[in-house]
Protein backbone atom coordinates (compact mmCIF):
# COMPACT_ATOMS: atom_id res chain seq x y z
CA UNK A 1 0.00 0.00 0.00
CA UNK A 2 1.48 3.37 -1.07
CA UNK A 3 2.23 5.83 1.57
CA UNK A 4 0.99 9.74 1.78
CA UNK A 5 3.89 11.70 2.78
CA UNK A 6 3.33 14.25 4.98
CA UNK A 7 5.19 17.54 4.81
CA UNK A 8 6.83 19.28 7.77
CA UNK A 9 5.21 22.82 8.83
CA UNK A 10 8.12 24.27 7.56
CA UNK A 11 7.48 22.74 4.27
CA UNK A 12 4.00 23.48 4.28
CA UNK A 13 5.58 27.48 5.15
CA UNK A 14 7.81 27.49 2.24
CA UNK A 15 4.88 25.66 -0.09
CA UNK A 16 2.75 28.77 0.14
CA UNK A 17 5.38 31.12 0.77
CA UNK A 18 6.71 30.86 -2.76
CA UNK A 19 3.25 30.97 -3.93
CA UNK A 20 2.87 34.58 -2.04
CA UNK A 21 5.73 35.35 -4.14
CA UNK A 22 4.42 34.22 -7.30
CA UNK A 23 1.19 35.99 -6.66
CA UNK A 24 2.70 39.01 -5.58
CA UNK A 25 4.52 39.55 -8.94
CA UNK A 26 1.44 38.77 -10.43
CA UNK A 27 -0.47 41.44 -8.73
CA UNK A 28 2.68 43.94 -9.46
CA UNK A 29 2.00 43.48 -12.88
CA UNK A 30 -1.52 44.27 -12.72
CA UNK A 31 -0.42 47.52 -10.77
CA UNK A 32 1.84 48.61 -13.66
CA UNK A 33 -0.92 48.43 -15.87
CA UNK A 34 -3.02 50.27 -13.66
CA UNK A 35 -6.55 51.78 -14.34
CA UNK A 36 -5.47 51.90 -17.59
CA UNK A 37 -7.82 49.41 -19.30
CA UNK A 38 -10.66 50.92 -17.44
CA UNK A 39 -9.56 54.45 -18.82
CA UNK A 40 -9.17 53.04 -22.49
CA UNK A 41 -13.16 51.55 -21.86
CA UNK A 42 -14.38 54.90 -20.64
CA UNK A 43 -12.79 56.91 -23.18
CA UNK A 44 -14.12 54.53 -25.80
CA UNK A 45 -17.55 55.18 -24.48
CA UNK A 46 -17.49 58.81 -24.15
CA UNK A 47 -16.74 58.83 -27.68
CA UNK A 48 -19.39 56.27 -28.37
CA UNK A 49 -21.83 59.28 -26.35
CA UNK A 50 -20.77 62.24 -28.06
CA UNK A 51 -20.80 60.76 -31.76
CA UNK A 52 -24.67 59.48 -30.78
CA UNK A 53 -24.53 63.02 -29.63
CA UNK A 54 -23.81 64.14 -33.63
CA UNK A 55 -26.65 62.13 -34.80
CA UNK A 56 -29.25 62.77 -32.87
CA UNK A 57 -28.15 66.49 -33.74
CA UNK A 58 -28.42 65.36 -37.83
CA UNK A 59 -32.44 64.77 -36.75
CA UNK A 60 -32.94 67.86 -35.28
CA UNK A 61 -31.04 69.99 -37.91
CA UNK A 62 -33.40 67.65 -40.63
CA UNK A 63 -36.42 68.54 -38.83
CA UNK A 64 -35.51 72.33 -38.70
CA UNK A 65 -34.48 72.42 -42.00
CA UNK A 66 -37.80 70.76 -43.20
CA UNK A 67 -39.85 73.30 -40.93
CA UNK A 68 -37.92 76.19 -42.35
CA UNK A 69 -39.08 74.76 -46.26
CA UNK A 70 -42.75 74.22 -44.76
CA UNK A 71 -43.04 77.86 -43.36
CA UNK A 72 -41.27 79.10 -46.76
CA UNK A 73 -44.08 77.12 -48.78
CA UNK A 74 -46.90 78.60 -46.38
CA UNK A 75 -45.50 82.36 -47.25
CA UNK A 76 -45.70 81.74 -50.64
CA UNK A 77 -48.85 80.75 -50.34
CA UNK A 78 -49.85 83.63 -48.21
CA UNK A 79 -47.79 85.94 -50.84
CA UNK A 80 -50.52 84.14 -53.94
CA UNK A 81 -53.56 84.62 -51.90
CA UNK A 82 -52.64 88.41 -51.07
CA UNK A 83 -52.39 88.77 -55.15
CA UNK A 84 -55.58 86.99 -55.50
CA UNK A 85 -57.19 89.24 -52.88
CA UNK A 86 -55.54 92.39 -54.43
CA UNK A 87 -57.42 91.61 -58.13
CA UNK A 88 -60.69 90.55 -56.86
CA UNK A 89 -61.06 94.14 -54.95
CA UNK A 90 -60.71 95.74 -58.21
CA UNK A 91 -64.63 94.14 -59.34
CA UNK A 92 -65.81 94.82 -55.80
CA UNK A 93 -69.80 95.66 -56.07
CA UNK A 94 -70.25 97.09 -52.19
CA UNK A 95 -68.40 97.75 -48.95
CA UNK A 96 -69.00 94.78 -47.37
CA UNK A 97 -66.98 92.79 -50.09
CA UNK A 98 -64.27 95.12 -49.81
CA UNK A 99 -64.27 94.82 -46.35
CA UNK A 100 -64.25 91.20 -46.03
CA UNK A 101 -60.92 90.64 -48.88
CA UNK A 102 -59.40 93.39 -46.71
CA UNK A 103 -59.80 91.48 -43.75
CA UNK A 104 -58.16 88.26 -45.70
CA UNK A 105 -55.83 90.10 -47.11
CA UNK A 106 -54.44 91.29 -42.91
CA UNK A 107 -55.03 87.51 -42.20
CA UNK A 108 -52.27 86.36 -44.76
CA UNK A 109 -50.14 89.19 -43.95
CA UNK A 110 -50.22 88.36 -40.36
CA UNK A 111 -49.60 85.09 -41.76
CA UNK A 112 -46.82 86.16 -43.51
CA UNK A 113 -45.03 88.11 -40.57
CA UNK A 114 -45.44 84.64 -38.56
CA UNK A 115 -43.99 82.36 -41.21
CA UNK A 116 -40.99 85.12 -41.05
CA UNK A 117 -41.03 85.07 -36.98
CA UNK A 118 -40.66 81.16 -37.49
CA UNK A 119 -38.20 80.91 -40.24
CA UNK A 120 -35.82 83.26 -37.76
CA UNK A 121 -36.52 81.12 -34.68
CA UNK A 122 -35.84 78.40 -36.78
CA UNK A 123 -32.27 79.59 -38.46
CA UNK A 124 -31.21 80.79 -35.04
CA UNK A 125 -31.88 77.08 -33.45
CA UNK A 126 -29.27 75.79 -36.58
CA UNK A 127 -26.72 78.54 -35.56
CA UNK A 128 -26.89 77.14 -31.66
CA UNK A 129 -26.68 74.11 -33.01
CA UNK A 130 -23.67 74.52 -34.98
CA UNK A 131 -21.97 75.85 -32.45
CA UNK A 132 -22.50 73.00 -30.31
CA UNK A 133 -21.57 70.91 -33.17
CA UNK A 134 -18.42 72.53 -33.69
CA UNK A 135 -17.39 72.31 -29.85
CA UNK A 136 -18.42 68.37 -29.68
CA UNK A 137 -16.32 67.89 -32.57
CA UNK A 138 -13.53 69.70 -31.08
CA UNK A 139 -14.06 67.00 -27.90
CA UNK A 140 -14.10 64.00 -30.35
CA UNK A 141 -10.72 65.04 -31.79
CA UNK A 142 -9.35 65.46 -28.25
CA UNK A 143 -10.99 62.21 -26.50
CA UNK A 144 -9.74 60.12 -29.50
CA UNK A 145 -6.35 61.65 -29.40
CA UNK A 146 -6.22 60.54 -25.63
CA UNK A 147 -7.66 57.25 -25.98
CA UNK A 148 -4.65 56.54 -29.03
CA UNK A 149 -2.15 57.54 -26.19
CA UNK A 150 -3.66 55.63 -23.44
CA UNK A 151 -3.95 52.35 -25.93
CA UNK A 152 0.02 53.17 -27.33
CA UNK A 153 0.80 53.37 -23.09
CA UNK A 154 -1.35 50.16 -22.67
CA UNK A 155 -0.28 48.06 -25.44
CA UNK A 156 3.38 48.86 -24.66
CA UNK A 157 2.74 47.73 -21.07
CA UNK A 158 1.22 44.56 -22.21
CA UNK A 159 3.91 43.53 -24.80
CA UNK A 160 6.77 44.08 -21.78
CA UNK A 161 4.76 42.02 -19.09
CA UNK A 162 2.33 39.51 -21.23
CA UNK A 163 4.57 36.74 -21.16
CA UNK A 164 6.16 36.83 -17.89
CA UNK A 165 2.07 37.17 -16.70
CA UNK A 166 1.92 34.00 -18.80
CA UNK A 167 4.89 32.43 -17.13
CA UNK A 168 4.40 33.30 -13.66
CA UNK A 169 0.72 32.26 -13.80
CA UNK A 170 1.56 28.96 -14.58
CA UNK A 171 4.07 28.88 -12.15
CA UNK A 172 1.27 29.73 -9.75
CA UNK A 173 -0.58 26.94 -10.80
CA UNK A 174 1.92 24.99 -10.14
CA UNK A 175 2.75 25.95 -7.09
CA UNK A 176 -0.62 25.54 -5.43
CA UNK A 177 -0.51 22.03 -6.31
CA UNK A 178 2.19 22.10 -3.48
CA UNK A 179 0.58 23.90 -0.83
CA UNK A 180 -1.45 21.92 1.56
CA UNK A 181 -5.43 22.01 0.87
CA UNK A 182 -6.86 23.11 4.13
CA UNK A 183 -3.89 26.05 4.17
CA UNK A 184 -4.11 26.86 0.71
CA UNK A 185 -8.05 27.52 1.25
CA UNK A 186 -6.62 29.77 3.84
CA UNK A 187 -4.49 31.08 2.12
CA UNK A 188 -7.24 32.38 -0.65
CA UNK A 189 -9.52 33.52 1.51
CA UNK A 190 -7.55 35.72 3.49
CA UNK A 191 -5.49 37.09 0.02
CA UNK A 192 -9.29 37.86 -1.21
CA UNK A 193 -9.98 39.75 1.77
CA UNK A 194 -7.03 42.49 1.28
CA UNK A 195 -6.48 44.43 -1.51
CA UNK A 196 -2.91 44.05 -1.62
CA UNK A 197 -3.38 40.64 -1.95
CA UNK A 198 -1.03 39.50 1.12
CA UNK A 199 -1.76 36.16 2.70
CA UNK A 200 1.76 35.77 4.02
CA UNK A 201 4.21 38.73 5.50
CA UNK A 202 6.97 38.56 7.59
CA UNK A 203 7.71 40.27 10.65
CA UNK A 204 8.44 44.13 10.05
CA UNK A 205 10.17 45.53 13.34
CA UNK A 206 8.25 43.53 15.87
CA UNK A 207 5.52 44.00 14.13
CA UNK A 208 3.11 41.93 11.64
CA UNK A 209 4.12 42.74 8.08
CA UNK A 210 0.45 43.20 6.64
CA UNK A 211 -1.17 45.11 10.09
CA UNK A 212 1.25 47.11 11.45
CA UNK A 213 0.03 45.47 14.64
CA UNK A 214 2.86 44.33 17.53
CA UNK A 215 3.68 40.77 17.74
CA UNK A 216 4.52 39.60 21.16
CA UNK A 217 8.30 38.33 21.57
CA UNK A 218 6.97 34.79 22.92
CA UNK A 219 4.75 34.86 19.06
CA UNK A 220 7.82 35.93 17.42
CA UNK A 221 9.84 32.75 18.61
CA UNK A 222 7.48 30.59 18.05
CA UNK A 223 7.31 31.93 14.57
CA UNK A 224 11.12 31.49 14.16
CA UNK A 225 10.77 27.63 14.91
CA UNK A 226 8.42 27.05 12.42
CA UNK A 227 6.89 24.28 14.59
CA UNK A 228 3.29 25.23 13.11
CA UNK A 229 1.59 27.85 11.36
CA UNK A 230 1.17 30.88 13.11
CA UNK A 231 -1.64 33.66 12.10
CA UNK A 232 -1.64 37.22 13.36
CA UNK A 233 -3.94 37.86 15.94
CA UNK A 234 -5.30 41.08 14.60
CA UNK A 235 -5.53 40.21 10.96
CA UNK A 236 -5.50 36.53 10.26
CA UNK A 237 -2.62 36.37 7.99
CA UNK A 238 0.73 33.63 7.94
CA UNK A 239 3.64 35.40 9.24
CA UNK A 240 6.63 33.65 8.83
CA UNK A 241 10.16 34.61 9.99
CA UNK A 242 12.55 36.75 8.02
CA UNK A 243 15.11 34.14 7.42
CA UNK A 244 12.54 31.57 5.76
CA UNK A 245 11.50 34.44 3.64
CA UNK A 246 15.00 35.08 2.29
CA UNK A 247 15.82 31.75 1.77
CA UNK A 248 12.60 31.30 -0.66
CA UNK A 249 13.98 32.65 -3.93
CA UNK A 250 11.78 32.84 -7.35
CA UNK A 251 13.46 31.27 -10.47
Amino acid sequence: MATVKEFSVEEKLIAVLTLQKIDSKIDEIKTLKGELPIEVKDLEDEIEGLRARLQNMDVEEANINNYIASRQEAKKEAQALIKKYEKQQDNVKNNREFEAISKETEMQELEMKLCDKNIKDSQYQLKERAVVRTKTEEKIAIVEETLRLKKVELEKIIIDTEKEEKVLSEQSDKAKEKVDERLLTAYERIRSSYKNGLSVVTIVRDSCGGCFNVIPPQRQSEIRQRKKIIACEHCGRIVVDNDLNESVKLK
